[in-house]
């Protein structure tokens, strides 16, 4: 089975600096995975949809608005509706210490949880075409890397590629960015903006509960909350 991953993340600064956090916050990394025959039929109906509401350039968390609540709740039961699966883990920022972890690499890092969030869903005798929101690295064979620690993990997958793409011009890493912005909106304790909430409201009423960790077995939106002490 051929496989494609798209994948972004919320608050990447929170690797970036270790400071002080006045309350706990939360990072998330998370990824969208679909069967390539399906690619272009949801890429189609995204579109369809950006052309009802009117929506041009790119659409994301932060650009949630009242005048655009019913597109991204319709965004939302296009994700439950399709043959699409969602991953993310979820990071707390004050735990985020490289100094002590991770040889003082904050990017080394960041690709770490990348790993960990993927790993697990690598399946054998699978194709997996990983795509990753464009971003500057310090050490440029990042991808690299990990695309070849991915492939040493899941010996029986074929990890084919870990590619870097720019996420104004892919629909699908849009749609990531909408489903990790819930998320952490949801575990940092949701604010003020009633679209926003309604967003997140569609997402659980199509679960069936509250935004929660999952179980490891969770197939359709799969929260693994990471635990410096491990754990699920």
């Amino acid at each position: 089975m051929d496989l494609e991953v798209y994948c972004d993340e919320s608050r990447q600064e929170y690797f970036s600096t270790k400071r002080p956090i006045a309350q706990e916050r939360y990072v998330v990394l998370g990824s969208l995975w679909l069967e390539s025959v399906h690619r272009t039929d949801i890429k189609t109906k995204i579109k369809a949809l950006r052309e009802v509401h009117n929506i041009h350039g790119e659409f994301k968390w932060t650009r949630v608005s009242p005048s655009r609540q019913l597109f991204y709740t319709e965004l939302v039961n296009l994700f439950f509706d399709e043959p699409i699966r969602f991953r993310c883990i979820v990071l707390p920022a004050s735990q985020l210490d490289a100094i002590q972890f991770h040889r003082a690499d904050n990017e080394l890092m960041f690709y770490k949880f990348y790993y960990l969030m993927l790993q697990s869903w690598i399946l054998d005798f699978n194709t997996y075409r990983i795509f990753i929101d464009m971003k500057t690295n310090r050490v440029r064979q990042r991808l690299l890397h990990l695309q070849e620690f991915l492939s040493r993990s899941n010996y029986f997958a074929d990890v084919a590629i870990v590619q870097a793409l720019p996420s104004e011009e892919v629909d699908l890493l849009q749609l990531v960015d909408i489903l990790i912005g819930a998320v952490g909106y949801h575990f940092n304790g949701g604010g003020a903006s009633p679209a926003k909430q309604a967003v997140t409201r569609a997402i659980e009423q199509r679960l069936g509960h509250p935004i929660q960790p999952t179980r490891k077995t969770e197939e359709k939106l799969n929260v693994f909350r990471w635990r410096p002490g491990g754990g699920w």
